[in-house]
């Protein structure tokens, strides 16, 4: 993709789930049959970029191969509908994350366009007002407003700041997309986890419920768990899916660990070493 010299970039940071449990379905209320979760999440250093440029007569633009139903596009335009504002935005798209990974990159590229934006057009919402209206774009989007990491429950629009000690990740990425909706329709899926009395958070606590289902589904990703197990010795973190896959990932202290154990990958396999942030990049951009 040509990079255009007068559109700004802004970060859109991936997330981690370091476990998820799934503990029932909403029976009524706006969120009907939707899944009520416990998680954690962390922002890591890795992912796309948002370019942005501003535009006089109100209309919104995306240039990219991502098509009319990329959460640029539809963040931008739901901010514009719920606002007075009466500018318009070029948007670009530099895409880092793979799509259906489990690392959070469409959620991510909204949230920095509805915090970008809003600041950029003067539309003067909360924090917690972009999260209240990202949440109509997708669940996981409240936790990107956020800027924090976090203890995420309800849909994963209930978040409580999580101090999370310094850590470095190698992350394999699975050459398959996996479907959310497929793996969280499944009748294998298990609904009935206990929640964990958080705080405190051990690096290592609990599970991914989403997990098995993934794995029974998807051999790939069986391959690559197994693969990171095998290689990982240590009692306090058992490598682990991510959200509904297909990434995996280990965690480690040192970066140098991670790195030594990427260097091993087969050449056929992908991955990347990331570092797991304190908070958004963007955080300041939008007042509590």
């Amino acid at each position: 993709m040509e990079i255009d010299p007068r559109v700004d970039w802004f970060p859109a940071p991936g997330k981690l789930n370091l476990f998820l449990h799934v503990l029932g379905r909403r029976e009524a209320g706006p969120n009907a049959g939707m899944h009520e979760l416990q998680t954690v999440l962390r922002l890591i250093d890795a992912g796309d970029r948002v370019g942005i440029r501003l535009r006089d007569d109100r209309e919104i633009r995306f240039a990219g191969a991502f098509g009319e139903d990329n959460l640029c596009l539809r963040a931008a335009r739901l901010l514009q509908a719920r606002t007075d504002a009466r500018l318009g935005a070029e948007l670009m798209l530099e895409k880092q994350l793979p799509v259906g990974g489990g690392l959070g990159g469409g959620s991510s590229d909204g949230a920095t366009t509805l915090l970008v934006l809003n600041r950029l057009w003067s539309c003067g919402l909360s924090r917690a007002q972009l999260m209240e209206l990202g949440l109509e774009l997708g669940a996981d989007l409240p936790f990107f407003l956020y800027g924090r990491n976090a203890l995420g429950e309800g849909v994963g629009e209930r978040l409580r700041e999580l101090e999370l000690e310094p850590a470095w990740y190698l992350i394999l990425v699975p050459q398959v997309s996996v479907s959310t909706k497929e793996i969280y329709a499944d009748p294998a899926l298990t609904r009935d986890s206990k929640p964990l009395k958080i705080p405190p958070f051990l690096s290592g606590q609990g599970r991914n419920d989403l997990q098995a289902v993934a794995v029974r589904r998807y051999p790939q990703i069986a391959e690559h768990l197994a693969w990171l197990k095998m290689r990982c010795r240590t009692d306090s973190f058992a490598p682990r899916m991510t959200g509904s896959g297909a990434c995996v990932f280990a965690e480690f202290a040192r970066r140098e660990d991670a790195e030594r154990l990427l260097a091993e990958l087969p050449v056929a396999a992908r991955g990347f070493v990331a570092r797991g942030l304190e908070h958004h990049p963007l955080l300041d951009w939008v007042q509590a």
